[in-house]
C-alpha cells in the first residue's frame, strides 16, 4: 500500500535525504553496459553511468542510505546527453525502495539538463561521434559494382542514411552539449504532490533570471530538518522557494495515505482495462507494465495496489525496473514490475529474457517465461493482454457502471482519453455538474441531469448498456454523481485542480473499498482462531489453516465463486487473515485492518435486521460524502504551519547563484540539523490531548459502570425501535448511519448530564412490564422475519410458477439461492442467540462468551436482544446453534452411558424414510445425531459457524430441518438450562409457528448441500437387482459398474462375484445421471439379466433408480456386455406429521411404461403413427424447454435424451414402426438396418454414382459416424450403438439430415413394410421439421454417453 514506510525510530521529519545525481566529471564518460543499449545507436542516444554526486545529510540512523538503489532509481537509464536542438523539458518521477524487512522508503526525482562545461567531456563526445560515423560508413557502404548506379541515381540508401547520421551528429564547434542531472528527495511517506512542488520550485530557482530570495541551502535545510510529518488526520503548510506547499494526511479511521492521481490511470487505460488489471493483481498473476514514462509506471502500479485495500501486495514489487535488473523477469513467482520502453512507436526493440513469443494484435515479439500467468499492460497505447482463464470480478458490470458515473462527473470518459471517440474527447473539459447548474443549456440547477442523452454516443457506456440489458436492467437512467461539496462555504487552501484530484481519488478509492467491505462483511466468523499461544502458532504457521474457506464459499452467490475460490488461495488473503489472528486487541491491530473492521461494523449496524448482507444485489458505496468532507475540512483549515526558511550560518561567498546551473551545496550547513525540534515540543501537548480524547471516546466518555449500563440499555432500545420501524418500511427509507449517530450522541449527553452523584436504576430494577413489552416486540419481529424469509425462499425456488400463482412479483425472483440460505442461517443464529445464558463452565468451547458494553460497536454477526442484561455475543467463528446441538449430543451420549437411552434420537423402523419401495435396500434411519456426525467428519469445515451452516443445508436438502429442530427443542431441560425465560426458544406459541414456517421448505427440492460441498467424500450404497426368474444366481462373470454425476464419475468399480449390494466412498458426484454396468464375459454362464440398479447417497439419503430390463451377454438380446442406464431421483414419502402439510411431492419426469424384461425389440409395445409423432414432439419439446429455462433450474439433459420418454426412445419407435423381421427365430435390430444403409452409401460413392454435393456430404457424415461407433472398444450392443448415434447426431445437429437420407435409401424399401412411418414422405417431412428445432441449441453430452469415441 502507498503511504507507509520509514523506520520506527524516525523523529517525524518530512524528508530524510536530499540527493543530487549526475555526471562525475572526474571519472568521465562510462558506458552503461547493463542498460541494454545497442552501440549502433548514435552517442547522443546511448546511456552512460550516473553517480550520486552528493547527499544531505550523510546518513540517518533510522533510514540508512542505500547508494546503489538510489543511484539506479533516480536515473534508471543512466545519463542522457542532448544538444540545443533537442527538447530538454524537466521530467519528474517517483520510486520506491523496499527494504529486507518489507518496509518502504519513497523517492521523488526531478531530472533536468545542464550545459556541459567540461571540455574533456565535450571532446570525448566529439571523438565518439567520429568513431561512430566511420564505423557506420564501413558497415553500410554499397558494393563496388553498385557504386556507379548509386552515383548516377544519387539515391543510394546507405549514403543518404550516412548523411542523415552526420547531420544529426554533435559538432563541438557548432553545438552546445547538455547532460542530465537529477535532484531527489527521500521521504518516509508518499506525499507525491508536495515533493513534486518542492523539486520544481528548486529547479525554477536555478533557471529563473532572478536569484531566489534565499540561498537554496536555506530551503533544503528547511525541508530536511524543520518541516515535520503531518500527524494523522491533520494538514500541514510549509514554504517552498516561490510559494506555500500544502499536504494533508488521513486520520486513523480513513483510507491510508495515497497521493498519486487516479485520474491519469483511468485516462490512460479506461475503466474496463483498469478493472481487469485490478483482478489480475488480486489473483497474484505476473504483471508487467510497459511505458516510456517512468512516472506513468509508478502511478499505475501504486494506484492498483492502493485500490486493493484492505489487502496488500505480498510479492516482488518493482514499479520501475532498472535496465540492469531485467533478469528479474525470469522469476517464477508473482510480480508487479514496470519496464521502461525506448520510445519507439512500434516497440520493436522490446527485448526481454527467454524465448520470443508472439503477442496479440500488432504487438512485437515479447520474451516472457510464463505466458499463461502474465498480464501485459502497454500503458501508453491503451492496451492490456490478459492471462488465460481470468475469472470475472464479482458484479463487474455494475461495478464499472458505478465507477463510470464518478468519472463522468469529472469529465473523464470511461474508456479513457486515448483512442476514444469524438464525443468523449469533447467531454474532456466538460463537467456534468456544470451542465446541471447552467440554465442556458435548458437545465435547472438541482434537477436531475439526463445523463443518458449525454452519454449515448459514448462507446463504453453503449457496450455496457447492451450487456446489462440482457440481464433485464436498464441503463437509461444512468446516475451521474453531483458534487455535494460545500466549497462555497469553505475556502480551500489549495488550488481548484488539486482539490479535484483529491476528490476524484477518494471517491474512486471508496467505491473500490466498498466492494471488499460488502464481499467480506462477515469474514470474521470464518477465521479459525488458534488453540495454542501466539509463538507456537507462528512457528507452525505453514501447517495451520487460518480460514474456513469451504464454509465461507458456501454462503457466497454462485457468480462470485470462480473469483473468490481463487482469491482465498492467494498470499495477500492469507496474510490478511494472519494479521487478524495475531491482533487480538484493538491496540495491537494493524491500522489497515482497524479501518476495514470499523467499516464492516458500520455495515452490520445498518443491516442488523435486513437481509442485505445476504444478497448478490449490487450495493453502492455510501461513504463517499463523509470521506470527501474530512479532506475538505483539513484543506480548509490548516492545522500546522512549519517554520519558514531562514538564513543559515554560512561563510562569506557560500550560496553563490549561477543561472542555469544547480549549485554545489555547502555540506557543512546541511549535514546536521538543529539541536532540538521546536515544533515537536510545541505540539506535544496537543498530541497528548488528541490521544486523551480518543481514549475518552473508547471509555464511553468517562462514564462509570452504572451510567454505561444505562447508556447500553438506551442504545438497545434505540436499536430495537429502529429495527422494528425498519421492518414496517421499505429498505430505502431506513435511517442513515448519521441519524443513528445523532441518537447515540443524544444518549451520551443525557448520561453525562446525570452528574457523578446521580445514579440511574440498574436494569434489574426496571419495570417487568417494560421489559416484557420490549421483548415481545423483538420476538414478534423475529417471527415476522422468519415468515417473510421462508415465503421469499419458496417464491424464489418455485420461480415463474409462483409469480403466475400470485405469490410474488416478477422482480423478486433472481436472487441467488446460496445467499438466501445463508440469510436463513443468519436468522437461525439470531434466534438461537436470543436470551442465551452467559455460561461460566467451559465444557463446550462454543460457549466462550464475551461481554460487550457498547451497542454502537456492534461488530458481531449476531444481534441479540439486550433488554435485561448486557448482551452475550459469541466469539468469532462460534455458533449458538451448533453449541446447542453439541450439548444435545453430549446429553444423548450421557444417557446412553447411564442406560437411560431413549429411542427418540434415532427413530425406529416404523418411522424410517420410505424412499425405496424395494425391500432389498434397507432404508436410512432419520437421525439428528447421525447428521451431526456427518458434518463433524467433513474435514474441509473448520469452524463452528461453518458446521452449523452445513448442518442446516443438509437438513434442508433432506427435508428434515423443521423435524430436526423440533427434536432438538424437545429436550426441555436442556433448553431451560441454556436459555433465559424470555428467550425466543422458550416462547411456546412463537416457537411452534417458527417450526411450522420451516416445514414449508419441504414443498420444494433443495440441493444446497450437494451443490456446495463439492469436494467432500461421500459414501454411496449400490444395489443391483437381477431377474429372479432367469437364473441370476448362476452368473459366473466378473461384473463392474461406473457411476456418473453432474460433478464427476467414479471410474470402473469391480463388484465381487455374487455380491449384489455394496458401499463405497468417493468424492461428491453431485446429482447422479447415469450408471454404466457390464461384465468381462468370463465363466461358463456369462449371461446376466439385470432389472434395475439403485444407488443411494448415504449422507443426503437421495436414492436414484436406473431401470435396465435387458440382458448382458454374448448371444443374448443385442449381444451387449455393458449398458448405459439413465436414472431418476426417487420421490421420498414424508412421515405422518409431514403429510398434514399437504405440500406437493417432488415432480417426476413424465415417463412411458418401460419394459423390465425384454428379450427382443418385437416385445416392445406397438404404437401407431399418431402416438409416435406425439412421443417425438414431447421429447423434442422437453429439450427445447430445458434450454429456455434459467441454467440453475434446468434438469438432466441426459434424461431428456436417453430416458424412458427421451429422444432416443422416441426415434427407436420411429424406426421400429413397420420393421420387417425376415426370420422367425432371429432378432433384427435397428442397427442392422443402419449398417446396411452405410454399406449401400459407401458402395455408391465408390462407383461414383453421386446425385448431388449436399447429399454426398450427408452420406459421408453418416458413414463416418457409423464406422466410428462400430470401432469403439466398448461392448455396448446394437441398441447401445443406436443410442450413441442419436446422441451424437443431436449434438452435431445432423439428425434431420440422416432421417431424410434414410427415407430415400433403397435399403428402407427392402426392410420396411409399405405402411411404415419412414416410408411416408408426409410424416417424414413433419419429423424433419420437428428435429430441425434442435439446431439452435448447443447440446453438450455427458462423458459417459460418448466414452471411447472421438468424433
Amino acid at each position: 500500500m502507498s503511504g507507509g514506510g520509514g523506520g520506527s525510530s524516525a523523529p517525524g521529519r518530512f524528508a530524510d535525504y536530499f540527493v543530487i545525481c549526475g555526471l562525475d566529471t572526474e571519472t568521465g564518460l562510462e558506458p552503461d553496459e547493463l542498460s541494454g543499449e545497442n552501440f549502433e545507436q548514435t552517442p547522443l542516444r546511448r546511456t552512460f553511468k550516473s553517480k550520486v554526486l552528493a547527499r544531505y545529510p550523510e546518513n540517518v540512523e533510522w533510514n540508512p542510505f542505500d547508494q546503489d538503489a538510489v543511484g539506479m532509481l533516480c536515473m534508471p537509464k543512466g545519463l542522457a546527453f542532448k544538444t540545443q536542438a533537442d527538447c530538454r523539458e524537466p521530467q519528474f518521477h517517483s520510486f520506491i525502495i523496499t527494504r529486507e524487512d518489507g518496509s518502504r522508503t519513497f523517492g521523488f526525482s526531478l531530472t533536468f539538463f545542464e550545459e556541459v562545461t567540461s571540455k574533456q567531456i565535450c571532446s570525448a563526445m566529439q571523438t565518439l561521434y567520429h568513431m561512430h560515423n566511420a564505423e557506420y560508413d564501413i558497415l553500410h557502404a554499397p558494393p563496388s559494382n553498385d557504386k556507379e548506379s548509386c552515383s548516377s541515381t544519387g539515391d543510394c540508401n546507405g549514403t543518404s542514411v550516412s548523411k542523415l547520421q552526420r547531420f544529426n551528429s554533435y559538432d563541438i564547434s557548432r553545438d552546445t552539449l547538455y547532460v542530465s542531472k537529477c535532484i531527489c528527495l527521500i521521504t518516509p511517506m508518499s506525499f507525491m504532490k508536495a515533493c513534486k512542488k518542492v523539486l520544481e520550485q528548486l529547479h525554477q530557482a536555478v533557471t529563473s533570471p532572478q536569484p531566489p530570495p534565499l540561498p537554496l541551502e536555506s530551503y533544503i535545510y528547511n525541508i530536511l530538518y524543520e518541516v515535520p510529518l503531518p500527524p494523522a488526520g491533520r494538514s500541514l503548510k510549509f514554504s517552498g522557494v516561490y510559494g506555500p506547499i500544502i499536504c494533508q494526511r488521513p486520520s486513523t479511521n480513513e483510507l491510508p495515505l495515497f497521493d498519486f492521481p487516479v485520474k491519469e490511470v483511468f485516462e490512460l487505460l479506461g475503466v474496463e482495462n483498469v478493472v481487469q488489471l485490478f483482478t489480475c493483481a488480486l489473483l497474484e498473476f505476473q504483471i508487467l507494465l510497459y511505458s516510456q514514462h517512468y512516472q506513468r509506471l509508478m502511478t499505475v502500479a501504486e494506484t492498483i495496489t492502493a485500490l486493493m485495500f484492505p489487502f496488500q501486495w505480498q510479492h516482488v514489487y518493482v514499479p520501475i525496473l532498472p535496465a540492469s535488473l531485467l533478469h528479474f523477469l525470469d522469476a517464477p513467482v508473482p510480480y508487479l514490475m514496470g519496464l521502461h520502453s525506448n520510445g519507439l512507436d512500434d516497440r520493436s526493440k522490446l527485448e526481454l529474457p527467454q524465448e520470443c513469443r508472439s503477442q496479440k494484435g500488432n504487438l512485437p515479439p515479447c520474451q516472457i517465461k510464463s505466458e499463461a500467468n502474465l498480464c501485459f499492460v502497454d500503458v501508453d497505447n491503451h492496451f492490456i493482454e490478459l492471462p488465460e482463464d481470468l475469472p470475472q470480478f464479482p458484479n463487474k458490470l455494475e461495478f464499472i457502471q458505478e465507477i463510470s458515473e464518478i468519472l463522468m462527473a469529472f469529465g473523464i470518459p470511461p474508456e479513457g482519453n486515448l483512442h476514444c471517440s469524438e464525443s468523449a474527447s469533447k467531454m474532456k473539459s466538460l463537467r456534468a455538474c456544470d451542465l446541471v447548474s447552467d440554465k442556458r443549456n435548458g437545465n435547472i440547477a438541482g434537477s436531475p441531469l439526463n445523463s443518458y442523452e449525454l452519454l449515448k454516443e459514448n462507446e463504453t457506456i453503449a457496450r455496457l448498456q447492451a450487456l446489462v440489458k440482457r440481464t433485464g436492467v436498464s441503463l437509461e437512467k444512468l446516475e451521474v454523481r453531483e458534487e455535494t461539496s460545500s466549497k462555497k462555504d469553505l475556502k480551500i487552501q489549495c488550488d481548484e485542480e488539486e482539490f479535484k484530484i483529491y476528490q476524484l481519488n477518494i471517491q474512486i478509492r471508496e467505491v473500490f473499498a466498498n466492494r471488499f467491505t460488502q464481499m467480506f462483511a462477515d469474514y470474521e466468523v470464518f477465521v479459525i482462531q488458534p488453540s495454542q499461544d501466539k509463538e507456537s502458532w507462528f512457528t507452525n504457521r505453514e501447517q495451520m489453516q487460518n480460514f474456513d474457506k469451504a464454509s465461507f464459499l458456501s454462503d457466497q452467490p454462485e457468480p462470485y465463486l470462480p473469483f473468490l475460490s481463487r482469491f482465498l488461495e492467494t498470499q495477500m488473503f492469507a496474510s490478511f487473515i494472519d494479521n487478524k489472528i495475531m491482533c487480538h486487541d484493538e491496540d495491537d491491530k494493524d491500522p489497515v485492518l482497524r479501518v476495514f473492521d470499523s467499516r464492516v461494523d458500520k455495515i452490520r449496524l445498518l443491516n442488523v435486521r435486513t437481509p442485505t448482507l445476504r444478497t448478490s444485489m449490487y450495493q453502492k458505496c455510501t461513504t463517499i460524502d463523509e470521506a470527501e468532507k474530512s479532506i475538505e475540512l483539513r484543506l480548509a483549515k490548516i492545522d500546522h504551519t512549519a517554520v519558514h526558511p531562514h538564513l543559515l550560518d554560512m561563510k562569506i561567498g557560500q550560496g553563490k547563484y549561477e543561472l542555469g546551473f544547480f549549485p554545489k551545496l555547502q555540506s557543512d550547513v546541511l549535514s546536521t540539523g538543529p539541536a532540538s525540534n521546536k515544533w515537536t515540543k510545541r505540539n506535544a501537548p496537543a498530541q497528548w490531548r488528541r490521544k486523551d480524547r480518543q481514549k475518552q471516546h473508547t471509555e464511553h466518555l468517562r462514564l462509570d459502570n452504572d451510567q454505561r449500563e444505562h447508556l447500553d440499555f438506551s442504545m438497545s432500545e434505540l436499536q430495537l425501535q429502529l429495527c422494528l420501524d425498519w421492518d414496517q418500511h421499505d429498505w430505502p427509507f431506513m435511517p442513515s448511519i448519521k441519524s443513528v449517530s445523532e441518537h447515540y450522541l443524544k444518549y451520551i449527553q443525557e448520561a453525562r448530564n446525570l452528574g457523578s452523584t446521580i445514579r440511574q436504576p440498574k436494569l434489574s430494577n426496571l419495570s417487568p412490564s417494560v421489559i416484557a413489552q420490549t421483548n415481545w416486540k423483538f420476538v414478534e419481529g423475529l417471527l415476522k422475519e422468519c415468515r417473510n424469509k421462508t415465503k421469499r425462499m419458496l417464491v424464489e425456488k418455485m420461480g415463474r410458477e409462483a409469480v403466475e400463482l400470485g405469490h410474488g412479483e416478477v422482480n423478486i425472483t433472481g436472487v441467488e439461492e446460496n445467499t438466501l440460505i445463508a440469510s436463513l442461517c443468519d436468522l437461525l443464529e439470531r434466534i438461537w442467540s436470543h436470551g442465551l445464558q452467559v455460561k461460566q463452565d467451559r465444557s463446550c468451547t462454543a460457549f466462550v462468551l464475551e461481554d460487550r458494553a457498547s451497542a454502537y460497536s456492534a461488530s458481531t454477526q449476531i444481534w441479540a436482544f439486550q433488554s435485561t442484561t448486557r448482551r452475550p455475543t459469541l466469539h468469532k467463528g462460534k455458533s449458538a446453534l451448533w453449541s446447542h446441538l453439541l450439548h444435545y449430543l453430549e446429553n444423548r451420549q450421557r444417557r446412553t452411558t447411564s442406560g437411560s437411552f431413549s429411542t427418540s434420537g434415532i427413530l425406529l423402523d416404523s418411522e424410517r424414510r420410505k424412499s425405496d419401495t424395494s425391500p432389498a435396500m434397507s432404508p436410512l434411519r432419520i437421525s439428528l445425531i447421525q447428521d451431526m456426525r456427518h458434518i463433524q467428519n467433513i474435514s474441509e469445515i473448520k469452524t463452528d459457524v461453518g458446521k452449523a451452516r452445513a448442518w442446516v443445508r443438509l437438513s434442508m436438502e433432506k427435508k428434515l430441518l423443521s423435524r430436526h429442530l423440533k427434536q432438538l427443542l424437545s429436550d426441555h431441560e436442556l433448553t431451560k438450562k441454556l436459555y433465559k425465560r424470555y428467550a425466543f426458544l422458550r416462547c411456546d406459541d412463537e416457537k411452534e409457528q417458527f417450526l411450522y414456517h420451516l416445514l414449508s421448505f419441504n414443498a420444494v427440492d433443495y440441493f444446497c448441500f450437494t451443490n456446495v460441498f463439492t469436494t467432500i467424500l461421500i459414501p454411496y450404497h449400490i444395489l443391483i437387482v437381477p431377474s429372479k426368474k432367469l437364473g441370476g444366481s448362476m452368473f459366473t462373470a466378473n461384473p463392474w459398474i461406473c457411476i456418473s454425476g453432474e460433478l464427476g464419475e467414479t471410474g470402473v468399480l469391480q463388484i465381487p462375484r455374487n455380491l449384489l449390494e455394496m458401499t463405497f466412498e468417493c468424492q461428491n458426484l453431485g446429482k447422479l445421471t447415469t450408471v454404466q454396468i457390464g461384465h468381462d464375459n468370463s465363466g461358463l454362464y456369462a449371461k446376466w439379466l439385470v432389472e434395475y440398479v439403485m444407488v443411494r447417497n448415504e449422507i443426503t439419503g437421495h436414492t436414484y433408480k436406473f431401470p435396465c430390463g435387458r440382458w448382458l451377454g454374448k448371444g443374448m438380446d443385442d449381444g451387449s456386455l455393458e449398458r448405459i442406464l439413465v436414472g431418476e431421483l426417487l420421490t421420498s414419502h414424508t412421515e405422518a406429521d409431514e403429510r398434514q402439510c399437504r405440500t406437493p411431492p417432488l415432480q417426476q419426469s413424465p415417463s412411458m411404461i418401460r419394459r423390465f424384461v425384454t428379450i427382443s425389440p418385437n416385445n416392445k409395445p406397438k404404437l401407431n403413427t399418431g402416438q409416435i409423432q406425439e412421443a417425438i414432439g414431447e421429447a423434442v419439446n422437453g429439450i427445447v424447454k430445458h434450454f429456455h429455462k434459467p441454467e440453475k433450474e434446468r434438469g438432466s439433459l441426459t434424461l431428456l435424451l436417453c430416458g424412458e420418454s427421451g429422444l432416443v426412445s422416441a426415434l427407436e419407435q420411429v424406426f421400429q414402426h413397420g420393421f420387417k423381421s425376415p426370420r422367425l427365430f432371429k432378432n433384427v435390430f435397428i442397427w442392422d438396418f443402419l449398417e446396411k444403409a452405410q454399406t449401400y452409401y459407401e458402395t455408391l460413392e465408390q462407383n461414383e454414382m453421386v446425385p448431388e454435393e449436399n447429399w454426398q456430404t450427408r452420406a459421408r457424415n453418416f458413414c463416418r459416424f457409423i464406422t466410428a461407433i462400430n470401432n469403439t472398444p466398448r461392448n455396448i450392443g446394437k441398441d447401445g450403438k443406436f443410442q450413441m448415434l442419436v446422441c451424437l447426431g443431436a449434438r452435431d445437429h445432423l439428425l434431420h439430415h440422416w432421417i431424410a437420407l434414410l427415407a430415400d435409401c433403397p435399403i428402407t424399401a427392402q426392410m420396411y413394410e409399405d405402411m411404415a412411418l419412414i416410408k411416408d414422405h408426409t410424416l417424414v417431412n413433419s419429423l424433419i421439421r420437428v428435429l430441425q428445432t434442435l439446431q439452435e441449441f448447443n447440446i453438450t453430452l455427458e462423458a459417459s454417453l460418448v466414452k471411447g469415441i472421438d468424433i
